[in-house]
């Protein structure tokens, strides 16, 4: 059984954790950083995204305990859920970094990183609204644009890394730097890996 034509509690929870990292992303997006002191009002606003989102899973799993029955497997639900709280939790982990690291310049490659993962994030959101509208077939195509920016995010890492080694002298920076690009690649693997989850609930629904 699928989805029914009104919305009901599971694909409105999926909703609710598709707009949080949504919103989450587009702040992160969005933000100027400036001076230190905007790193801290940075990791501590994507802590809150964090946090809620945290709390959403948390109440999708009381949920799932207590339904007998499910409008897709309860195995899919809890997938796609855990899969986007992983995008979530890595663009928390990276602003953090940001702070450790006291890094106020976000170089051309982060950019295009972060860009590139709200794009992600976009398409996750448009997915999750046409699973809730029970219209799988069209949820391919945003899966597709998802796995085409994560690619893109493949060549931003080795092209910033490359960048990296050859024109930075200071090790300490190359060090953070190339963390950085890696745990921004990592987010966009996450990224990835919702688009293959929903690849498969619409496998086993179609």
């Amino acid at each position: 059984m699928l989805f029914s034509s009104k919305k009901d509690k599971f694909s409105i929870m999926l909703g609710d954790i598709a707009m949080n990292l949504k919103d989450c992303s587009k702040y992160f997006v969005e933000y100027k950083i400036k001076n230190i002191s905007n790193l801290k009002e940075l990791s501590q606003k994507m802590k809150e995204y964090e946090t809620k989102g945290d709390e959403y899973i948390h109440q999708i799993i009381l949920e799932l305990n207590k339904t007998f029955i499910t409008p897709i497997e309860r195995e899919d639900i809890l997938q796609l859920a855990m899969r986007m709280d992983d995008v979530l939790d890595g663009l928390e982990h990276c602003s953090a970094r940001f702070e450790m690291y006291a890094i106020t310049h976000a170089d051309e490659y982060i950019i295009k990183f972060v860009e590139w993962i709200y794009q992600c994030t976009l398409e996750i959101s448009q997915s999750v609204e046409l699973l809730g509208e029970k219209k799988l077939p069209h949820i391919r195509i945003h899966a597709i644009k998802i796995k085409d920016y994560e690619s893109q995010c493949d060549d931003i890492l080795r092209a910033s890394i490359k960048h990296l080694f050859a024109h930075e002298t200071d090790p300490i920076k190359i060090i953070q730097y190339k963390e950085m690009y890696e745990l921004l690649e990592d987010v966009a693997d996450s990224c990835q890996d919702v688009a293959n989850t929903l690849e498969t609930i619409i496998m086993r629904n179609a």
